[in-house]
């Protein structure tokens, strides 16, 4: 039997509403604390259902205003090789959701290239690339992200990082193209698993019956390669955000209701 990661832990919300309610509070929470204190906090966002909808509950949280936002830099986990505006867009569900209804400086917002910026995936692979190595040191090609959010498929894909594919495998580089993803739209840009990796707290948020098996997978510690979500981990915490149709596999030993 595989053995549990004792260090990931799981806290628990009522249903999906309640789940990015809570996830929206906890993030807005401590960017406040972060930006009074002078802190940079560099987030990486990802799509999705309830991805989006953390986003929406935190652009509609009173307490938003209370960030200084122009401490805060925002960059994507994974994004589609659409046209700018395109509705599948990672970065149109976010403007949307949060960017729009919080004062935060254009230049901190991150966004991976469109078709029309990049005559190709690669090429806007290079561009993103090159965008976070701006804002890296002689240790990293990327910032030091404060959080990284990252959705989990019923498969147990993170980002556009699929299982048994080769991308899963990529160390050498900081954002991969991904071709003929198995998910549509199937042209898509992807962080690489040690730049994930390297943000100080990784929350992963699921919700729905159907995450069930791909969460309990992750939290025995299956091989990241079949369950890329079994592979994602913080240098400081790993916090998995679940509603209660996504918890039927969850040890109890493992959830931790007082974060």
């Amino acid at each position: 039997m595989a053995q549990l990661w004792t260090e990931k832990r799981v806290v628990i919300s009522g249903d999906a509403d309640v789940l990015a309610s809570d996830v929206a509070e906890r993030l807005l929470v401590r960017l406040i604390r972060r930006s009074t204190a002078g802190k940079t906090s560099h987030l990486v966002l990802t799509g999705g259902a309830i991805g989006t909808e953390v986003l929406r509950a935190a652009g509609e949280h009173p307490r938003r205003s209370e960030v200084d936002w122009s401490t805060v830099h925002l960059w994507w986990g994974d994004e589609r090789f659409l046209p700018a505006g395109h509705e599948e867009r990672n970065d149109v569900g976010a403007r949307r959701a949060l960017i729009d209804h919080i004062d935060i400086p254009a230049a901190n917002v991150h966004s991976m290239a469109t078709t029309d910026d990049a005559a190709d995936m690669d090429e806007a692979a290079m561009q993103y690339a090159a965008e976070l190595a701006r804002f890296g040191d002689d240790d990293r090609a990327w910032p030091a992200f404060y959080l990284c959010f990252l959705g989990v498929g019923p498969d147990g894909h993170i980002a556009s990082l699929f299982p048994d594919r080769a991308e899963i495998q990529v160390t050498d580089r900081s954002v991969v193209a991904v071709h003929d993803a198995p998910k549509p739209p199937a042209d898509r840009l992807s962080l690489t698993r040690p730049v994930l990796n390297s943000a100080r707290c990784v929350w992963l948020v699921l919700s729905g019956v159907d995450k069930a098996s791909a969460l309990g997978l992750a939290l025995a510690g299956a091989s990241y390669e079949t369950v890329p979500a079994a592979g994602a981990k913080g240098r400081r915490r790993t916090l998995f955000f679940v509603d209660r149709d996504a918890a039927t596999n969850v040890p109890p030993e493992l959830i931790d209701q007082e974060f």
